[in-house]
């Protein structure tokens, strides 16, 4: 369609989280090259271990080595892999069941194509080179025709145990905005703010959707809107953003630009922090070659009465 845009967009934080005994212990386990699995009281070894039974919801703390080595269970086979995934090169997911546990472990098998891989094939680990308490301490799975190989027996026991890890999240994706949307954008170029107004309850959106979420209706009328606006409410950022040079504390706000029926959001500059309120009149500071506002100052205007944006909070 002529006029959509589209752009690659990553989403991307690190997940912090404290480990239990068990988790921590199976975690420390991969740094040493020993793998953990929990027994349950009817006898089963649980692996990766859980802390809770599935079956009963008991809690349980028995912690058991089982062997290096195991059997695949079933597979599929990865074509293309990913970033952050195990291998570069295309590779095989597997759930083994390791030599003394009940239950498949999930992890890559590195074999040249998916004619070697079958349900039955024995494996081993592969262990990374450098280890530090991580699922990624298991390298892969490689094929492997020797004898079981027997545990030491490890019972969980480690110094400098693991106690809590940092997870990367990320999430890689194309994103289209589609007509309305990149009406809008294209307009901000110009230093412009458009929304789209609904045929049936006449409320104009911005950013607009392409429909009324209220009624359902397609909307097509373009309407200008703004420039300034009214704070409808704020919050206070207090925690530094990763690549935005921005000294905190600072403002984030909704704003009810004029002649618009939904807020949008902005910061909110040249005023301290601790004199930002509900009703203040604000307009958009534009930077040299910016697609959009770098953020909102006060106009200097009386602030607008509440019953004016009651409805846009």
């Amino acid at each position: 369609m002529p006029g959509v845009l589209k752009a690659p967009l990553v989403v991307e934080f690190p997940f912090t989280r404290s480990l239990g005994p068990v988790q921590g212990a199976f975690l420390t386990g991969l740094r040493e090259r020993v793998v953990l699995g929990v027994r349950t009281r009817d006898g089963r070894t649980l692996v990766p271990p859980v802390e809770y039974d599935p079956v009963t919801a008991e809690e349980i703390r028995d912690l058991v080595e089982v062997a290096p080595t195991g059997t695949v269970t079933t597979w599929a086979w990865n074509h293309e892999p990913r970033r952050g995934q195990p291998l570069s090169s295309p590779f095989a997911w597997v759930l083994v069941k390791l030599d003394g546990a009940d239950t498949a472990l999930l992890h890559a098998l590195d074999v040249p194509g998916p004619e070697a891989v079958r349900t039955g094939l024995r494996v081993r680990i592969r262990w990374a080179e450098e280890r530090s308490g991580a699922i990624t301490d298991l390298a892969c799975f490689e094929p492997y025709d020797g004898e079981p190989a027997r545990p030491a027996g490890h019972d969980g026991e480690f110094e400098d145990a693991i106690t809590g890890i940092v997870a990367p999240a990320r999430l890689d994706y194309t994103y289209s905005p589609g007509r309305a949307q990149s009406a809008y954008i294209g307009a901000l170029a110009g230093q412009r703010t458009v929304g789209e107004r609904c045929p049936k309850c006449r409320k104009v959106y911005v950013p607009p959707r392409g429909a009324c979420p209220t009624c359902g209706a397609a909307t097509h009328e373009q309407v200008e809107v703004g420039p300034r606006g009214t704070v409808t409410t704020f919050c206070i950022v207090n925690i530094k953003a990763k690549n935005l040079d921005i000294e905190v504390p600072y403002v984030y706000a909704h704003i009810a630009l004029d002649g618009a029926d939904l807020a949008l959001h902005g910061r909110i500059g040249g005023i301290p922090y601790d004199q930002v309120r509900m009703g203040l009149r604000v307009e958009p500071v534009w930077t040299r070659g910016a697609r959009h506002p770098d953020h909102y100052r006060p106009t200097g205007e009386p602030d607008a009465h509440y019953d004016s944006y009651k409805e846009l909070l």
